[in-house]
């Protein structure tokens, strides 16, 4: 399973690559907000570049002719950019406009049914993201979403990948694998709690004292 880093923050971008982990970024407008940019291509080149993997860029119009126009110069940008599309009837629209182009990648987002997700697919999208844990918030089962997709694709030989996204904590990713998910997409705090685990903070001090004794000089007569 790839694991994506979901935001458009280029330090939290910097240190989890380093880690050697990330296989890719999602952004959303939401999220370019909240790092304070107008220059979306700017950043967007710049994550590109550092991760050297799937970039996701979303449109913003909700008109298909509008998101094709967008993803047509969204897709200049770098090699590695992937587009981002709602899932609605304008977005399949758009879908399967961007698909006939034959070199173009697209992530329809906001899915958030089975449904939503089979007919992104067959309309040519190449990820689809179920928003599991908004799934969850409204009180339903979102991890069900991923599984029953990755189901339907494998039965069907569809080649959409599913991308487990909106992900709130650890688990989620275990789940995901474990669900069959291709891809699972989450903010930097959640990627850094994984890497976490108090046993191996307690072994290592363990280690590092007994080695400390060791390590200290005899006393001398």
């Amino acid at each position: 399973m790839q694991i994506f880093l979901d935001t458009a923050n280029i330090e939290e971008i910097r240190e989890a690559v380093s880690w050697g982990v990330v296989d890719g970024v999602t952004t959303n407008p939401s999220l370019m907000m909240k790092q304070g940019t107008s220059d979306l291509k700017a950043v967007t080149v710049e994550i590109c570049e550092l991760v050297q993997g799937p970039v996701s860029a979303e449109v913003v119009s909700t008109e298909a002719d509008g998101m094709v126009r967008e993803a047509e110069e969204i897709a200049g940008w770098h090699e590695h950019i992937v587009i981002k599309i709602p899932t609605t009837r304008e977005g399949l629209k758009a879908l399967r406009e961007i698909s006939s182009w034959g070199n173009a990648k697209t992530n329809a987002t906001l899915v958030f049914s089975a449904n939503q997700g089979l007919l992104a697919a067959k309309a040519g999208a190449t990820y689809v993201s179920p928003f599991v844990g908004r799934l969850d918030d409204g009180g339903l089962d979102g991890m069900a979403v991923v599984r029953q997709l990755v189901q339907i694709f494998d039965r069907y030989d569809i080649p959409t990948k599913v991308l487990a996204a909106s992900l709130r904590h650890p688990m989620h990713i275990i789940e995901a694998a474990l669900a069959g998910a291709h891809v699972s997409t989450m903010p930097f705090g959640v990627l850094k709690k994984a890497t976490e685990h108090p046993y191996t903070e307690k072994g290592l001090k363990a280690f590092l004292d007994d080695w400390a004794k060791v390590a200290e000089p005899e006393p001398v007569g």
